[in-house]
């Protein structure tokens, strides 16, 4: 199959949603196209942009060419957007509004840019690509005081994620002297015929009159510079934003339409899952009592604290990365009580592979693990990560279905990853199956709340870089500990003991107190001005509350362990 020219898009942009490098790095999804329109598809999803890049649109060609995109990605949870939904569409329909542009070549408002201008004189502009603590703090206050479809507030939560992987994206920032973020603009310049206003926010707590106009002022000069035809200053979204875009000409051009839906799994999914349940049916009549059995364990949260200031209060969390039991009713209950969930670094699909991806690619200098095991300890260590082999095992039904390629990761991958890899598949074949972070990020996102990480990519990658290698040798060499240590951890967390757990635990690679104490500065910094705002819930690896207890009640916040 023909790759998709990215580039041929981009020239044959209409809509936003046609920056199909932006589109996937805040998606996570694969672009491509079928007949005249653009579609993005991972896993189970699929979002169709029913807005030719060539032609002109009619429900029914849309509606062909998204039967194609079905039956090609077999997704269940769909999204459409387009000028007319099909018939068979409407009664999914979750939002209406409207695209407004600019033509850049229109003469401007006098009366706005004496706005701007007055702006000016006290505020520095800045055209940027990184995505600062002054940011974070800025978006939280923003989307926390301003009503927000959903998508558009996923679309805040996510700039930071798509600054270092879309091309042409700018940030226009707007400094007062005092080096405080007053407004910034996310606009994107990659489409060839025009530039795109995503998203803007100004602040009320380092509030300059005329501050958003200044830098809109400056986003239009910016696209003329770029020799482009038009402003699209994307949807109406609110009343606020739309008398915002309207007072400095903008005008609709194309209607808009949103539906979201589920598709039925085909004929062909729908026998194989009756068969399945067949076979399972006729070996064994499966009871009540049996069928509850078979979901996955679910135990309280009990690592978990809330802090209070000023009467307003949030709550914090000790993951555990890997785990054995399930908190979804914990978690769903907690996230009714809060509006942003923060974590150690993100957790969506994309980032998890770039991290994978730079750890399978080594520098060719890089020390490998294979040179500091000797044969003894690299068999020693496969008989407890993979377990039985040989075909006594799997006569037996002992043999691990998915054995870890030992020698390959201890001489192909980094060693961090090389262990962590390692680790998981000892935890999987131990039934440890559940990611406690993880399972909070996708529940939270399921449940709309702006989920945010506190690290970047580069960050976490630098910490991982800097695990002591010795360290992650010598728990290697150690291997004939391990089921004995997860024992004891695993009573210690559903306890929410978090000094017993920490015992058992002291020597993993990782917990160095270069290590946490440095991300611990790190995580108070960052998630201060949404704790201090009250409703946010914040999970960090259990190892980091030794230290951030202390100093959370140094910062003026009361403590108190959730029973």
């Amino acid at each position: 199959m023909a790759s998709l020219d990215f580039q041929a898009v981009l020239n044959a942009a209409v809509v936003p949603e046609h920056s199909v490098k932006f589109m996937q790095a805040v998606s996570g999804g694969e672009p491509f196209l079928v007949g005249a329109y653009l579609f993005l598809a991972a896993e189970d999803w699929l979002l169709a942009v029913g807005y030719p890049l060539w032609g002109d649109y009619s429900p029914e060609s849309f509606e062909e060419a998204l039967a194609g995109a079905l039956k090609r990605t077999r997704a269940t949870d769909c999204w459409a957007i387009c000028p007319t939904l099909p018939d068979r569409l409407r009664e999914h329909r979750c939002e209406q509004d409207q695209y407004f542009a600019l033509p850049v070549g229109d003469p401007w408002p006098q009366r706005l840019l004496r706005l701007a201008e007055r702006a000016a004189a006290s505020l520095e502009v800045e055209e940027g690509g990184t995505f600062t603590a002054a940011h974070r703090k800025l978006w939280a206050e923003f989307t926390g005081r301003v009503a927000l479809p959903p998508n558009v507030k996923e679309l805040y939560a996510r700039t930071e994620h798509a600054l270092g992987r879309a091309e042409g994206l700018v940030l226009l920032n707007a400094w007062d002297s005092r080096g405080r973020l007053a407004a910034c603009l996310l606009v994107d310049t990659a489409p060839r015929r025009f530039s795109s206003y995503l998203l803007g926010a100004h602040s009320r707590v380092h509030y300059v009159p005329y501050a958003s106009d200044l830098l809109f002022s400056e986003m239009v000069r910016m696209a003329r510079r770029l020799d482009k035809d038009f402003m699209h200053l994307g949807l109406g979204v609110n009343d606020g934003i739309r008398r915002f875009k309207t007072k400095w000409g903008g005008k609709p051009v194309y209607p808009y339409e949103m539906a979201q839906w589920r598709e039925k799994p085909g004929a062909r999914a729908a026998v194989d899952d009756f068969m399945r349940a067949w076979v399972r049916s006729s070996l064994s009549s499966m009871s009540k009592r049996e069928y509850f059995a078979s979901l996955p364990p679910q135990r309280r949260f009990a690592m978990l604290w809330e802090m209070e200031r000023d009467g307003r209060r949030s709550w914090i969390g000790g993951t555990a990365h890997f785990f054995c039991y399930s908190f979804e009713a914990s978690f769903r209950e907690l996230f009714e009580k809060v509006d942003t969930v923060l974590f150690e670094g993100p957790l969506d699909r994309g980032s998890l592979d770039r991290v994978s991806e730079i750890g399978h690619n080594p520098e060719p200098e890089a020390p490998r693990l294979v040179d500091l095991l000797s044969r003894k300890e690299i068999e020693r260590l496969e008989r407890v990560v993979c377990g039985p082999s040989g075909l006594v095992a799997r006569l037996l039904g002992l043999r691990c279905p998915n054995p870890a390629n030992v020698g390959d990761l201890l001489s192909r991958a980094r060693p961090w990853l090389a262990f962590f890899s390692l680790w998981t598949s000892f935890l999987a074949r131990q039934g440890w199956t559940q990611s406690v972070d993880l399972e909070a990020w996708q529940i939270a996102r399921d449940m709309g709340k702006t989920v945010l990480g506190m690290e970047t990519i580069p960050e976490q990658i630098r910490t991982l870089e800097s695990i002591p290698l010795e360290r992650i040798v010598n728990y290697l060499r150690r291997c004939g500990r391990w089921k004995g240590n997860i024992r004891r951890n695993v009573r210690a967390y559903l306890r929410g003991d978090l000094e017993g757990m920490m015992g058992t635990s002291t020597e993993f690679p990782s917990r160095t107190e270069q290590i946490i104490h440095h991300r611990d500065r790190t995580f108070l910094e960052r998630m201060m001005p949404f704790i201090r705002e009250g409703r946010c819930a914040v999970f960090v690896g259990s190892a980091h509350l030794l230290n951030l207890r202390p100093m959370l009640a140094e910062a003026g916040f009361t403590l108190r362990k959730c029973r």
